[in-house]
């Protein structure tokens, strides 16, 4: 029996986890090797750390992290963020991490899936997608619509063929990519894992786009992780069960001490939901 993943995230800048809503408004809530620690011990399956920051010197701070934390951990540690070549990809291995993720990267040269694919293998290799609704009423020079608050993001018409687009830069560029037909190609291309985020729900807490994740879990034959939206583990639920997700992320839901990655497994167990159990 298939069992599904809880993964906790941690959006790293420098050597802080910080956490927001669409990727602004960020705020300070800890050190990413002692929350990393602490929720593996609530029985997290995984944690990712996604490098947020633009500069360098931030991002070797962030492989130092990944080292200290990785010497600790027990789990799968995943790392993202300004992974721009196998090489980027490399360091992040060599810092510890099990799995590299890459994002942006991967739009302007696609041919880097295939990269680091022959160089390390596809089980080690997520392409991240950010996903916005494709509607009516944006314009094209803001995609998340009027403010940066908006609560939920459009995308200026036309739409794309699936509805949804990908974006980067949290959700400020426009790629006019179809984001169930990258997922695919990213796929063809040596993906083993679609990091699958909605950014019309990050940090809202409102529940995952569930006919996002659907669409994209029936358009790829590799995992595919929910994420943007979790309020409560009624969510996580509904990401696997009508989404169709093999694995669910959370991050702010749990910074907040909302719920504990335990309380969730229980509630997914509770659902007939296969896990692998906490103590």
């Amino acid at each position: 029996m298939l069992t599904h993943r809880v993964i906790a995230c941690l959006d790293v800048r420098g050597n802080r986890v910080v956490k927001g809503r669409q990727f602004v408004e960020l705020r300070d809530v800890g050190d990413p090797c002692e929350l990393a620690l602490r929720y593996e011990r609530q029985g997290a399956d995984e944690i990712v750390f996604l490098d947020i920051s633009a500069t360098p010197d931030e991002r070797a701070s962030l492989l130092e992290v990944a080292r200290r934390t990785a010497e600790r951990l027990f789990i799968p540690l995943t790392i993202g963020g300004g992974i721009r070549s196998a090489d980027d990809a490399a360091a992040a291995l060599r810092a510890g991490a099990d799995k590299i993720s890459v994002n942006s990267a991967i739009v302007r040269r696609p041919e880097l899936l295939a990269d680091c694919a022959a160089r390390f293998g596809s089980q080690c290799v997520v392409a991240s997608i950010d996903a916005l609704r494709a509607v009516a009423g944006a314009t094209a020079d803001d995609p998340r619509g009027p403010t940066a608050a908006t609560p939920v993001a459009t995308v200026a018409t036309p739409p794309t063929p699936g509805g949804y687009e990908v974006v980067t830069h949290g959700g400020r560029t426009r790629t006019g990519l179809d984001a169930i037909a990258w997922a695919r190609e990213c796929v063809r291309r040596g993906a083993g894992e679609i990091l699958l985020t909605s950014i019309d729900r990050d940090g809202a807490r409102t529940g995952y786009d569930l006919e996002l994740t659907r669409a994209v879990s029936d358009a790829v034959h590799v995992p595919v992780i929910a994420s943007g939206g979790a309020g409560r583990a009624e969510d996580l639920v509904d990401a696997i069960r009508v989404g169709g997700a093999d694995a669910v992320l959370v991050a702010g839901i749990l910074h907040d001490g909302l719920v504990t990655i335990e309380a969730i497994k229980q509630r997914l167990a509770a659902d007939g939901i296969f896990v692998r159990r906490t103590a």
